[in-house]
């Protein structure tokens, strides 16, 4: 491991520092058959839509922010499909602002603590994660790797005994900028496998490898001035447009299957190549060494309530599919037991849609790590990503019951998991 501007043309408008979202309205769509999906599907690529979450399972609904100038020409041929649905946020902008309202509102913590109250920015996760190292060397170990474009860096937090011979669960969180609870939900797993006594029993037989932010260029640049961004922040040559979606970037059928964009000004545009992005090398490098001790492999995103497994590039499942069905069962039934959230269960493209170089797919077909899910976090109600604050204690918690349910079948199931 190494130690170490632009805007897409028709979405958004910039005003002062922070770019407006003023008029964008967020429609929830009822497909009722799989010409109302298709019908849907046919605005994938359209510059004044953006997705928020396109299941493929009737009865489950489409969420999609629609730019002023196409919401009139889209309910006409909304109604004119037959297609039930209704606005969820009348303007975006509106639930923005009162956002950034909250956090003006919020007293900084000192340099080195965290909370669950609100969302912290890198320079504060990194200074929290430095400090962990320094109370706790024994069981804590903290390194920042891979620089980025922006000149920020990754970082890579292994709790346990930190030796060859003991299975690693490894997680990775936030690599679409946009979706701050996974960053939220990465540093609860750390604070309470090192903090927490309780649950001093996890850290025994397992090793724990986390990147808690895999994108902080478009993390950073999402708190800064365009909340809704999902990309790196890369520039692509010849083009206007900036970032790569970096979970479309890892090098397992990339690009195959209509899973990834090749318009560099999509939110699904994969890159030039595999791998052409800093923040998946990092990823990479990291997990590729330590791949024959990694039992478990979870990718963290928002939002949905899903939990899903390979393949994202095909229909097919994989030959493990009981296995996988199994143990997401018993993370699902755990994040339940707690405040009731449930989620849906299945491979990532017959619940959601081909995602085709999507990370859980590469760690099982490239690094051959048996258990890999992408778990997508719950939503805030009519916010979407905008997940407000005061509810980031709720969800992180009841999804660290899934994580103790994790735990438990690999620390029980080590000798069967074994290459």
């Amino acid at each position: 491991m190494k130690i170490f501007l632009l805007l897409p043309a028709f979405f958004v408008s910039i005003t002062a520092t922070f770019v407006s979202y003023e008029g964008n309205k967020v429609y929830q769509l009822h497909p009722k058959n799989e010409a109302h999906v298709n019908f849907i599907a046919s605005y994938s690529e359209h510059a004044h839509f953006d997705f928020w979450s396109q299941p493929r399972i009737l009865g489950l609904t489409t969420t999609v922010m629609v730019h002023p100038e196409s919401q009139d020409q889209f309910v006409q041929a909304l109604f004119k499909e037959q297609i039930p649905f209704n606005i969820l946020i009348e303007n975006v902008e509106s639930v923005i602002q009162a956002e950034r309202t909250r956090h003006s509102q919020l007293s900084k913590l000192d340099r080195g603590r965290i909370s669950f109250t609100e969302y912290h920015r890198l320079d504060e996760i990194q200074a929290y994660l430095q400090q962990l190292s320094e109370d706790y060397p024994d069981i804590v170990e903290f390194t920042l790797f891979q620089s980025t474009y922006d000149a920020n860096a990754l970082s890579l937090v292994k709790i346990g005994q930190r030796t060859v011979d003991r299975p690693v669960i490894f997680i990775e969180c936030g690599i679409h900028a946009r979706e701050w609870i996974a960053p939220a939900t990465c540093l609860y797993i750390i604070q309470e496998l090192v903090e927490n006594e309780d649950n001093r029993n996890m850290i025994e037989n397992v090793d724990w490898y986390i990147i808690p932010v895999v994108n902080p260029d478009g993390y950073e640049y999402s708190h800064t001035t365009e909340r809704l961004w999902r990309k790196t922040r890369l520039p692509n040559p010849g083009s206007t447009c900036v970032g790569v979606d970096g979970n479309r970037n890892f090098d397992y059928h990339w690009m195959e299957e209509g899973g990834a964009s090749s318009n560099p000004c999509s939110e699904t545009y994969a890159g030039v190549a595999a791998f052409d992005q800093s923040e998946t090398i990092g990823v990479r490098d990291v997990a590729s060494e330590y791949s024959a001790q990694t039992r478990l492999f979870l990718s963290i995103h928002s939002y949905g309530q899903y939990i899903l497994y390979p393949w994202g590039y095909t229909s097919e499942s994989p030959d493990n599919v009981d296995e996988l069905q199994e143990l997401a069962e018993q993370i699902e039934a755990a994040i339940a037991g707690v405040n009731g959230t449930r989620y849906t269960i299945g491979t990532t493209y017959n619940v959601l849609y081909a995602a085709s170089g999507i990370s859980p797919d590469w760690a099982k077909g490239s690094l051959g790590i048996d258990l890999s899910y992408t778990i997508e976090l719950p939503g805030g109600g009519q916010y979407g990503f905008d997940l407000p604050a005061s509810r980031i204690s709720d969800v992180v918690a009841e999804t660290f019951e899934g994580i103790k349910a994790a735990h438990s079948y690999i620390e029980n199931n080590v000798s069967k998991a074994n290459k």
